[in-house]
């Protein structure tokens, strides 16, 4: 199987991630709980991958707190921030994980920034939409349909210049891009393990430059003589049992990152990505949604004349290739980039890709569109 739906989740992982996962699961209980060598293991698991996590992204490792999604996060972090009516800026290209916690608070919901692959444009969209009365700005790093790098660095600037909190969306930059918490200032940053960290299924960090309000209230371990959640990070937000055979996997997928270097990850994407741009570009059944290799990462959505995207997808699965079509949880960004009726096929690649793979896939893709 040639295997380009690494933006929902890469494949393959590191091996050391396979093996964590394994024998965590044969020497771990749970992380502070007791103080048997299970349990203390678990909590060097822990602390490990918080530590390595915090120096990946600039960022204390006790802001550095578990959830089992990008989701997870993006509900702590709008739920703290966010109350019913607060006006609240997003871009243009918006995944659901972050516009269906604003419509379900009922925020009062701008949109700022709807041309694609152009961050000069969202950067003066958002200065105009952010205004005394906005209670916190919410933006994606990278488009998940179109791979497209957002300016995330200005808004950030514009952010603390103007006293809003800043909530960022990495769920397709963490592992690829440099995100700092610190840098940023950000109020939080939230992003998955299982895509760009190349750790498992179930995982996921939210950054902290706050202390959120509690989403699940429940044991931790500490201050078990409060009746309510302890108001410091990371228990603040880490009510239950934590996931540890998935941390460990995070763990290495993390070390595998500080090993390889997001340079060098960023740039083998970009040129898979590039490659395959150039490949099906002179298709002339072909739409390929390709922007400047600065404003693009190694995501890549393309429609086809005379064939819906579902078809070509159901199409290449059957010639081995592994790819996402649809609306990929993102209506907001279809409605930016005017896919929203037809959606598109998104081909996504990882640190594991080759070019073989991306020639082949051009090549079948080619194939499939000849009407």
């Amino acid at each position: 199987m040639i295997y380009l739906d690494n933006a929902a989740t890469t494949m393959p992982k590191p091996e050391a991630v396979y093996r964590a996962v394994e024998e965590t699961m044969h020497t771990c209980a749970s992380l502070g709980r007791s103080g048997h060598p299970a349990a203390q293991r678990a909590s060097a698991v822990a602390y490990a991958c918080r530590e390595a996590a915090g120096q990946l992204f600039d960022t204390p490792p006790d802001q550095v707190v578990f959830t089992s999604s990008a989701t997870h996060g993006l509900n702590i972090a709008i739920k703290s921030l966010v109350n019913p009516g607060d006006r609240v800026v997003v871009s243009g290209f918006e995944h659901n994980a972050v516009i269906r916690p604003l419509h379900a608070l009922g925020a009062d919901l701008v949109i700022a920034g709807r041309k694609l692959f152009d961050p000069a444009d969202t950067l003066a969209a958002f200065a105009a939409a952010v205004t005394p009365e906005t209670k916190a700005v919410v933006c994606t790093h990278v488009s998940n349909v179109f791979g497209y790098i957002l300016p995330v660095e200005e808004i950030a600037v514009l952010c603390r210049d103007r006293g809003v909190p800043l909530i960022v969306d990495a769920a397709q930059s963490a592992g690829v891009l440099e995100v700092s918490l610190a840098r940023w200032g950000a109020a939080f940053v939230a992003m998955p393990g299982h895509k760009g960290l190349y750790g498992p299924q179930g995982t996921g960090l939210l950054l902290c430059g706050r202390v959120p309000k509690p989403l699940l209230e429940g044991g931790t371990g500490s201050q078990s003589e409060r009746w309510d959640m302890p108001d410091f990070l990371p228990d603040a937000a880490e009510a239950g049992t934590h996931n540890v055979p998935g941390i460990a996997g995070l763990l290495e997928g993390i070390r595998y990152l500080q090993s390889r270097g997001l340079a060098a990850v960023a740039a083998h994407e970009g040129q898979l990505i590039g490659r395959l741009a150039r490949a099906l570009s002179n298709h002339p059944n072909l739409t390929v949604y390709r922007g400047p290799a600065a404003a693009q990462s190694g995501v890549l959505s393309v429609s086809a004349a005379g064939l819906d995207c579902e078809t070509v997808a159901r199409r290449l699965g059957e010639a081995g290739v592994a790819t996402r079509a649809g609306l990929h949880c993102a209506p907001v960004a279809h409605e930016s980039a005017g896919t929203l009726r037809s959606g598109t096929v998104r081909l996504s690649v990882s640190d594991f890709t080759t070019e073989a793979e991306i020639d082949a896939a051009a090549g079948i893709l080619g194939q499939i569109c000849q009407l």
